[in-house]
């Protein structure tokens, strides 16, 4: 067994209570330690999230678990280590092994993750849920904060829109049901699902990603969202910023005028 490491039983329990907040949630996700050094010195960051997709893309790996489980994990603890602030880990399906990999995750100071469902089927995907709430328990932290996530929606193809919705509702009960205290569904997720869902789940239940064409976290909020974040798009608009950057030294221009320092 895997002790828990420092504070984290408290820092999970504080990542529940700002789930459980009237206010969103709202994390800018990051991916290794200085993106997670300025998020945290950001005024108004309460929490942090790592992005599986762009840890593995910092370390050269594609996504999809691509990435040695080993490697994943020692950027999430490196960035845990470097903050104050809770930290829930993207752990894409699990890497195999979800329960095992939330228990080494724990012992780096991780206090809630996502865990992909990868559209198993819904006993095998309630009974992992069930199984990753009982190891952070038997690890001290009994508010790990589970993001089950349901990749209904991310993986709908061309099925009925409301046979999609139904699906990402059936799964999203069923993980509550197995202890998970918030539910992911990333995807397009209109204003009409969003809504559906929470009279699902209950207010302060569903977790949503923002994208370029989402509801805006403002809207979000109103309907009662528990937490938005941003996934690999954070990455994206730093890497855009670098390469205009790029493209203005090659025009001989020099810095923008608003560059802060590091933390």
């Amino acid at each position: 067994m895997t002790a828990a490491h420092g504070n984290a039983p408290q820092l999970a329990t504080d990542l529940l209570a700002l789930h459980q907040a009237p206010e969103i949630l709202t994390v800018v996700n990051c991916w290794d330690v200085v993106s997670a050094k300025v998020a945290a010195g950001t005024e108004g960051t309460r929490a942090l999230a790592t992005a599986s997709h762009s840890i593995a893309a910092t370390l050269g790996y594609p996504d999809g678990e691509q990435i040695p489980v080993e490697e994943m994990l020692d950027m999430c603890g490196r960035i845990a280590a470097a903050v104050d602030v809770p930290v829930s880990a993207d752990l894409e399906g699990g890497y195999g092994d979800a329960p095992e990999t939330i228990r080494k995750a724990i012992g780096l100071g991780i206090v809630g993750a996502n865990i992909e469902d990868q559209l198993k089927p819904l006993a095998e995907a309630a009974a992992q849920v069930e199984a990753i709430m009982a190891v952070a328990e038997r690890e001290g932290v009994p508010d790990f904060v589970l993001n089950a996530r349901t990749d209904a929606f991310v993986m709908a193809g061309d099925r009925d829109p409301v046979e999609v919705l139904a699906d990402a509702i059936a799964r999203g009960k069923a993980y509550l049901d197995a202890g998970a205290p918030v539910v992911f569904v990333p995807g397009r997720v209109g204003e009409a699902e969003a809504a559906a869902l929470i009279d699902a789940f209950g207010a302060r239940r569903l977790s949503l990603i923002c994208t370029p064409v989402s509801l805006t976290p403002a809207r979000m909020a109103e309907l009662g969202v528990a937490r938005v974040s941003f996934g690999p798009f954070a990455q994206r608009v730093a890497l855009t910023a670098y390469q205009q950057l790029i493209e203005g030294a090659q025009r001989g221009e020099g810095l923008p005028g608003d560059v802060r320092p590091l933390n």
